[in-house]
């Protein structure tokens, strides 16, 4: 292993680099800082309910420590991102199996870990070959690992519910970890990130703001079209912004074009991910996947909107600055084998 790879692995000396790194510390630790004193001056003024305050200090409190899992491991290294990355797709698929039954199928489930752990590999390995081919050995694995206990009844829907959640929560999150085998993953993760939670906010805030029709009122109540034209345009014009003047200045991505286009993809990508898991928890009945995260409900509930918008985000910039990491040696493990 070259000392460029233990560098991007588990060096954090660089890891205040790049400005957007930065800049999106500190606003973090800014607006942590100053909501509690938000919480105290809206109480005093307008009078906001007990049950309301307490839960914007619960909420408050669960920002804390995502934040801090969010963006510790990606200052460290690379490393820690991989197993971040694996621990959160290993708790959203157990989410995921729980709500809908699933969990039961004890060798569907070792099919899914095993999956998982072969995405984990691949991204460690730096063998991109072997990670795009991990959908296909997943799934496959998962439909014939119960064909040998012999119960026809029930196939199709634990064998479906299975490829769904190791694609959606296992192989579609996989690509946060690929991203670290590029220079600038630190500031790539950050933008998605921020942009996607930003995408939420400014939905919930310009649906309150407007009102009017609901978008899709038998999946999600709450959401209006207001609210998504809304999160559209600001997502769309903050992406423009960070990208043209702090993140991309200089490369292909530096347009007016392909930074809209970034920026519609997000936005729409993140919106139709949320609305995914609302379709999914309204036919099963349930308000949370989870209640982990006190004042969110699930993980799933919280990083719901990376589930589409992430392959996309890594393929576009692909397609547009060339493939990331390209000039990251390969094949770390595997390239030593005879």
């Amino acid at each position: 292993m070259s000392e460029a790879t233990i560098q991007r692995f588990f060096g954090y000396e660089n890891a205040f680099e790049h400005p957007f790194t930065r800049g999106v510390v500190i606003a973090i630790a800014a607006a942590l800082l100053v909501a509690p004193l938000i919480f105290k001056l809206c109480r005093a003024t307008v009078g906001v309910s007990d049950k309301t305050y307490q839960e914007l200090w619960a909420r408050w409190r669960t920002w804390i420590w995502i934040c801090l899992g969010l963006i510790i491991p990606i200052l460290l290294g690379s490393a820690w991102v991989i197993a971040g990355v694996f621990v959160l797709s290993l708790c959203c698929f157990r989410e995921f199996a729980r709500a809908t039954g699933i969990f039961r199928e004890k060798m569907i489930g070792l099919a899914a870990v095993l999956g998982l752990c072969l995405i984990s590999f691949s991204v460690i390995d730096n063998f991109p070959r072997l990670f795009f081919a991990t959908p296909i050995l997943g799934i496959g694995l998962i439909a014939i690992i119960t064909i040998p206990q012999d119960r026809p009844a029930g196939f199709i829907q634990r064998v479906g519910l299975g490829m769904m959640g190791y694609l959606f929560f296992g192989f579609s999150l996989g690509y946060l970890a690929l991203f670290t085998a590029d220079p600038l993953y630190r500031p790539l993760l950050l933008l998605l990130l921020v942009t996607v939670e930003l995408n939420d906010i400014f939905a919930f805030c310009c649906g309150k703001l407007f009102g009017g029709r609901k978008m899709i009122p038998h999946i999600s109540p709450g959401k209006t079209i207001a609210g998504a034209v809304g999160a559209l345009v600001l997502t769309v014009a903050l992406i423009v912004a960070i990208g043209h003047w702090v993140v991309f200045p200089g490369t292909p991505m530096d347009s007016w074009r392909n930074l809209i286009i970034m920026g519609i993809g997000i936005s729409g990508f993140g919106q139709f991910g949320d609305l995914l898991l609302s379709a999914i928890k309204r036919d099963l009945g349930v308000k949370d996947l989870g209640n982990v995260l006190p004042g969110h409900g699930g993980l799933l509930d919280r990083f719901d909107s990376l589930i589409l918008i992430t392959p996309m985000y890594y393929h576009f910039l692909s397609l547009t600055l060339g493939t990331l990491g390209q000039h990251q040696p390969e094949r770390i493990l595997t390239g030593m084998l005879p």
